[in-house]
């Protein structure tokens, strides 16, 4: 009977991109683990050390809930979208497994909700869950940045994008975005393409666990146009139908100060443009071979 519910036991991997965070990367695993301990599922660890310019290996102790710990040392910085879509190939091609939880390693992505994450997977059809965002613990201004960001993807997208990287996805949604080139460039514009089904549970955005936080508004800024660009098709007929509209309103009474907004439309559109330029099916297929070494912590 224990040999059959063993058996029966759904595989999680947690995937944590890294970049020179120890100290949140000790406390995370710490807390993963203690979130875990009432779950009855398989669930590893695997960190993508995005060529950290510092020591990111600490001394885990008493981790008995997580099955295993991987940190996959990768040779050149390739920034946070790349190092995720680098751990799903790994995940994919080396590992067996029913579900990958990508997740932020400062803290920002609570591990108390992981369970939420697995309790509504183990109901669902081999279906991906995505945390929607419903609370952030940053200060005003960047909680104002966030909504413009919103605002200007569901604009120029037509799509509602409320969740980033803290999500849970079967085995059949990481090879569709495997198979997606902007999966290159933008985690959640990837997800959101090529999964039309997702469900959803809330997720309320936790504060970093140490230092501040590294996403700027030019940051975010491009982050946004990266999602943007998945959606490039959309964009230039919304973009098209907004630039014939708006000149014919303003035609009497065209000036300098009138055209600002085309100005800053087309801006928007070379900068979208560029962005697309990162979305590279090679670099994915050929991925893994940027991976320097690999320590098995557990």
């Amino acid at each position: 009977m224990s040999v059959l519910v063993q058996n029966n036991m759904k595989k999680y991997i947690i995937l944590i991109p890294i970049f020179n965070d120890r100290e949140s990367l000790t406390k995370l695993i710490t807390n993963i683990n203690t979130e875990i301990k009432d779950l009855n599922s398989e669930i590893s660890v695997i960190v993508i050390n995005d060529a950290s310019s510092q020591q990111i290996i600490d001394e885990y102790q008493n981790i008995e809930n997580i099955n295993s710990i991987e940190i996959i040392n990768m040779k050149e910085n390739r920034g946070h979208a790349r190092c995720i879509a680098s751990g799903l190939k790994y995940i994919y091609e080396k590992k067996e497994f029913d579900y990958v939880i990508p997740m932020d390693g400062d803290g920002e992505d609570r591990p108390e909700e992981i369970k939420n994450f697995i309790q509504l997977a183990e109901q669902s059809n081999d279906q991906s869950i995505v945390g929607e965002r419903v609370k952030r613990s940053e200060n005003l201004f960047f909680k104002f940045c966030y909504l413009f960001h919103k605002f200007l993807t569901l604009a120029f997208t037509g799509q509602s994008i409320k969740f980033g990287n803290f999500t849970c996805l079967s085995k059949s949604t990481v090879e569709k975005m495997l198979n997606e080139k902007a999966t290159w460039n933008s985690f959640s514009g990837s997800l959101k393409k090529t999964e039309k089904n997702l469900l959803s549970i809330t997720s309320i955005r936790g504060t970093r666990y140490f230092g501040p936080s590294k996403m700027s508004f030019f940051n975010l800024l491009k982050h946004s146009l990266s999602i943007i660009s998945v959606f490039r098709k959309t964009v230039l007929v919304r973009s098209a139908l907004f630039i014939v509209f708006y000149i014919l309103l303003i035609k009497s009474n065209a000036s300098i100060i009138t055209s600002i907004p085309l100005v800053l439309l087309l801006v928007m559109i070379y900068s979208i443009s560029t962005l697309s330029l990162r979305e590279n099916m090679d670099e994915i297929d050929k991925s893994l071979e940027n991976i320097f070494d690999i320590d098995k912590i557990k």
